[in-house]
Order: structure tokens, then C-alpha cells, then sequence
């Protein structure tokens, strides 16, 4: 990897609930709009402050869900890699397939398949079982799919680090450019686990906020008043290159991934490692790949799911490592927590900010909780990013930070 400068980020897709595609995500971002709101699931009265799903509609899910119909993670992922890829000037007719991969995040997988296709085992038999049943749950359903829709001939595979998958897909994409093992990478992540299962369990976890009389603003990343987050759907993909070959063929390079840093807690299944040593840990491989001081850093997109734990922890670790003080964001608290795609959605967001020079709020912050101190914006900010870092934590003690600075 002598050399290695970092990847070009040439094309950035969205398909989130703020939004149907890059633009209309990135505008409810920086308006600070929260989307949460009380929609109730089968069986799940009592546990249903969570956010819509993505538009569907004409160049949104409809049209991809209509084409195959594949599990709604691998619907949304074909939307928001269709727009990347044309974000990137990049048309799947005329590219050599065997020199593209492709690498997606997902902690669910195919989780509503599986829910779905398991009821209708249990009350009409095997026999109405959909043979598309088992490659739609698989993990690898979403990376299958855009391979098939794309003419991705090169390495296909999905990784599963779950809240921090995301960010671990974009992660691996770096190394597969590093090794030169593909010359472009579509990465991200897709999750729709809007389902009995998930929510019931994560509230089994005391995970998910119970702010029922007010669930726009259930999700409150470090606020004194945060009691859990709320859960999402969604989907974000980035075309990656090497530098010198985005340049070679005019591409617009929105911004530089130039670090990666993953490590791991090992400590407990669901909880943090008290003394965030894990996440610091992340946080400065990255900086230390991408050749950066930790002064260096302009702004943070946060994990910051808006659990008591897992805030406080994350606000420590920040504090500590970056005293200059650099705004820290969550914009979980627009879109919810979108849990495997949310890492990926966060990189795409931070590409944003950099490339457009502004600090997205994080919105329902109105007062630090006990122990925060950070420069946490309530309101979008024009401001020079010159190195950003976005931050993905999942449970089980997976940690991963990126580094993504200006061309």
C-alpha cells in the first residue's frame, strides 16, 4: 500500500427517510427536520415511535421493487446505488465488470423475507413458500443483487458488523482499491428491519426511545434528555476510485476517504467498553492512515444513537481525543437510526458536508446531558471542512472510524 493517497468519492446515492434521493436527504439534514414519528407494526402497539420508511414513487423504491422483487434492504440498496453511479458519470453498459466490486453493509439482512416467508410456512405449509425465499434473507442478498443489476463481475460480498456495517463496507472498499484488486468499488450499506422481530428486541434491550407523547423528538443524540433511539430504514452508496483514476477520466471528485480504522471492544455483546479505549482506538488509525493530528479534525459525524450509555461513552472518547473542540453531529436525529446502513449513510452525509462546506445541526439537542461537553450545532453552519471524521459503533463491540477530507 506505498503510495496510497486514499479513494476518490466520485458518486454518492441516498435513499433515507429525509429523503428519496441525495439532495432532498441532505436538505432535511441541514433544515434539522426530524422525521420520527408514531406508526404502529402488527402486534407492536406500545412500541412503534420509529421513522417511515423511504418515498416510494417514481425513481424511488416503486420502480425498483416492481423490477425483481428482492427483500426491501436489497429494493432500497438498488435505488441508492443507481444514483451514485450516475452521481459518478459511470454507466454499467460500458465499464469492464470484472474491475468493479462491490461491498454492502447490512446487520438484518433479509430480515422481512425471512419473517414474512416464515409465517406463511407456519400457516399455508411449505408448499406456498416463495422460492425466492432463501436468497432474499440471506446477509449477501443486497451485494447479490446490485452484482446482477450492474454487471459487477469483481469481488461481491456483504459484510455484517452490525451498526458499524456501513462504515466497515466502505472500510474493506479502500482495501480492495489499495490492493488494486478493482479499480471501482460501489459501497455502503441498506437495512430494512422495520420488523416484529428487531423492534421487539432491541426493545427487549432498553435500546429504543419511549418518547410516545412527543416522537419527533425521541431521537436526541446527547441531549440531557435522550432515552434511547429510534428505528429507521434506509440506504447509502458511494462510487469509489483511485485518485489518479477519477482524474484520468474527468470525474468530479466530491471529496478523499483517506483513513480507515476498525477495532474491536471485546468486552460485551451490547455495551460499550466503559473507558471507550476501542472507539479512540479507531479514531486514531484512521487519522493516523489518512497522515492527520487529531487537530487536524474540522468536524465529527457521530454515532451518537441518543442511548444514555452509549452518548456518554462516545462524548468521552471525543472529548478526549480531539481538545480543540471541533463540532460533533449526530444526524441520527433527523433520520433515525437506520442501524447497518446508518455508517454508510453518515460517510455519505460527511462527503456532503465537506464538499458543500457545512456543519449539519443535530436535531433535538437543547441540553447537554450530564457529562457532555461538546460543541454539539443545533443549527447548520457554513463553515470550511477540510477533514471530517464519521464514527460507527455496532453491538458486540465493533467500532469503525473513516476519515474523509477535501480533494
Amino acid at each position: 500500500m506505498s503510495g496510497w493517497s486514499g479513494a476518490a468519492v466520485t458518486g454518492v446515492g441516498l435513499l433515507t427517510p429525509a429523503g428519496a434521493d441525495r439532495a432532498a436527504t441532505w436538505e432535511t439534514v441541514c433544515a434539522g427536520k426530524p422525521t420520527a414519528g408514531l406508526e404502529e407494526l402488527d402486534g407492536l402497539r406500545h412500541l412503534a415511535c420509529r421513522a417511515p420508511g423511504p418515498a416510494d414513487g417514481p425513481g424511488g423504491l416503486g420502480r425498483a421493487a416492481a423490477a425483481r422483487r428482492p427483500d426491501r434492504s436489497a429494493a432500497l440498496a438498488l435505488v441508492a446505488a443507481r444514483e451514485a453511479l450516475a452521481d459518478a458519470g459511470l454507466d454499467a453498459d460500458g465499464w469492464d465488470g470484472a474491475r468493479v466490486g462491490v461491498v454492502a453493509g447490512t446487520g438484518a439482512g433479509g430480515t422481512l423475507t425471512y419473517e414474512r416467508q416464515l409465517a406463511v410456512v407456519r400457516e399455508d405449509g411449505p408448499g406456498d413458500m416463495s422460492p425466492f425465499a432463501v436468497p432474499g434473507a440471506l446477509p449477501n442478498a443486497v451485494a447479490a443483487q446490485l452484482a446482477v443489476e450492474f454487471g459487477i463481475r469483481g469481488p461481491s460480498m456483504a459484510v455484517t458488523t452490525a451498526c458499524a456495517s456501513g462504515a466497515t463496507a466502505i472500510g474493506v472498499a479502500l482495501d480492495l482499491l489499495a490492493l488494486g484488486r478493482c479499480d471501482v468499488v460501489l459501497a455502503g450499506g441498506s437495512d430494512a428491519s422495520l420488523s416484529s422481530f428487531y423492534i421487539a428486541g432491541f426493545d427487549r434491550l432498553q435500546a429504543l426511545s419511549h418518547r410516545f407523547h412527543d416522537p419527533s423528538g425521541g431521537l436526541r443524540p446527547f441531549d440531557a434528555e435522550r432515552d434511547g433511539f429510534v428505528m429507521a430504514e434506509g440506504a447509502g452508496f458511494l462510487v469509489l476510485e483511485r485518485p489518479a483514476d477519477a482524474a484520468a477520466r474527468g470525474a468530479r471528485t466530491r471529496a478523499l476517504i483517506g483513513g480507515y480504522g476498525a477495532t474491536s471492544d471485546a468486552h460485551h455483546v451490547v455495551a460499550p467498553r466503559p473507558d471507550g479505549s476501542g472507539l479512540a482506538a479507531a479514531v486514531r488509525a484512521a487519522l493516523a492512515e489518512a497522515g492527520a493530528a487529531p487537530g487536524d479534525v474540522d468536524l465529527v459525524n457521530a454515532h451518537g444513537t441518543g442511548t444514555p450509555r452509549g452518548d456518554a461513552v462516545e462524548a468521552a472518547v471525543l472529548a478526549r481525543l480531539l481538545p480543540h473542540g471541533p463540532p460533533v453531529t449526530s444526524t441520527k436525529g433527523v433520520t433515525g437510526h437506520l442501524l447497518g446502513a446508518a455508517g454508510a449513510v453518515e460517510a455519505a452525509l460527511t462527503v456532503l458536508s465537506v464538499a458543500e462546506s457545512t456543519v449539519p445541526p443535530t436535531a433535538n439537542f437543547t441540553e447537554p446531558g450530564e457529562g457532555i461537553d461538546l460543541d454539539v450545532p443545533t443549527i447548520a453552519r457554513s463553515s470550511r471542512v477540510g477533514l471530517a471524521v464519521s464514527t460507527s459503533v455496532g453491538f458486540g463491540g465493533h467500532n469503525a472510524a473513516l476519515v474523509i477530507t477535501a480533494p
